[in-house]
């Protein structure tokens, strides 16, 4: 997963892990974006995957599962920009100063936590477009935002509600992308050098052995977070203009006294198919970036 060592000039060294990242994570949102759109109506009780993808298909369309495309390729070129380059920048300097040795696992937690929380407050006003252009179908026709795009459910979002508006849940989205950030980029460089070193796999069996298990503990550590999230951003006033939850803690134990902690993993299989191939064909696509630059000299 490393950058390779050529050093061209100017500044394409420093941002080619950001320009890198946010491009294999806005291929691999096409791929992924309906599986995501599932879980989503998942997550707002909407029934089993089946039952979702049937009443989609039947009431919307196919159309209806690339609804919030736009805000999800945003996401990914703010959010994921920012992550997977600042963790790479983070982890070259830290193995630098370790002298060229590989970081320990507890070092790689804390550069996926920090590349977590700054990604998630780079991209929260994406993912909140993102949201709520998906659960915009589940409203009642009086209540639905109708946003034609990502932009114009920004623009509308300041105008309405102000620019503020923009982080309401940005607190529990920062602390959903520190655990999943913490489990997938540790959890993947830690895989990358047990696959490849200790038992000696090929590239391509590595980076598909190690994206799985990234992918796995970025959807165990993060999910919990992701439920609580949802709930947040997309929840509206009732008649006397209360809202049903203060805030991620009240939502958290709200949920917790109403369905128990497995409330919390409502949709994990849909959750974990949609996190660990989207892990998987952003360090493919990743992977074959840095192949291409390398072949190009860059």
């Amino acid at each position: 997963m490393g950058e390779d060592k050529a050093k061209p000039k100017g500044v394409w060294p420093a941002v080619r892990p950001f320009v890198n990242g946010g491009t294999s994570g806005m291929l691999a949102t096409c791929v992924i974006q309906p599986v995501d759109m599932i879980k989503v109506r998942m997550q707002l009780g909407q029934g089993s995957a089946a039952q979702v993808t049937k009443n989609m298909l039947r009431n919307e369309g196919i159309r209806a599962f690339y609804k919030g495309l736009s805000a999800g390729l945003l996401r990914q070129a703010t959010y994921t920009t920012a992550r997977l380059g600042t963790f790479r920048i983070l982890t070259n300097k830290a193995v630098a100063a370790n002298d060229g040795k590989p970081l320990p696992l507890y070092q790689k937690a804390l550069c996926g936590l920090t590349a977590g929380a700054i990604g998630a407050s780079v991209g929260s006003p994406a993912d909140l477009a993102l949201i709520r252009m998906q659960a915009d179908a589940t409203l009642p026709a009086a209540q639905r935002r109708n946003y034609t795009n990502a932009f114009n459910a920004l623009y509308r979002i300041v105008g309405d509600e102000g620019v503020l508006a923009l982080w309401k849940g940005a607190g529990p989205t920062v602390v959903r992308a520190m655990a999943l950030n913490m489990g997938m980029l540790a959890s993947y460089d830690q895989s990358v050098e047990f696959f490849r070193d200790s038992i000696g796999m090929g590239d391509a069996a590595t980076v598909v052995g190690a994206s799985a298990v990234s992918g796995f503990f970025a959807a165990a550590f993060s999910l919990p977070f992701d439920y609580v999230k949802t709930q947040i951003q997309k929840m509206q006033p009732d008649a006397e203009g209360r809202y049903p939850y203060t805030g991620s803690l009240d939502c958290a134990m709200k949920t917790l006294k109403s369905g128990g902690p497995l409330k919390f993993y409502t949709g994990f299989p849909v959750y974990c198919v949609r996190i660990a191939p989207h892990v998987m064909l952003t360090w493919i696509f990743l992977n074959q970036i840095q192949k291409l630059q390398r072949t190009a000299g860059l």
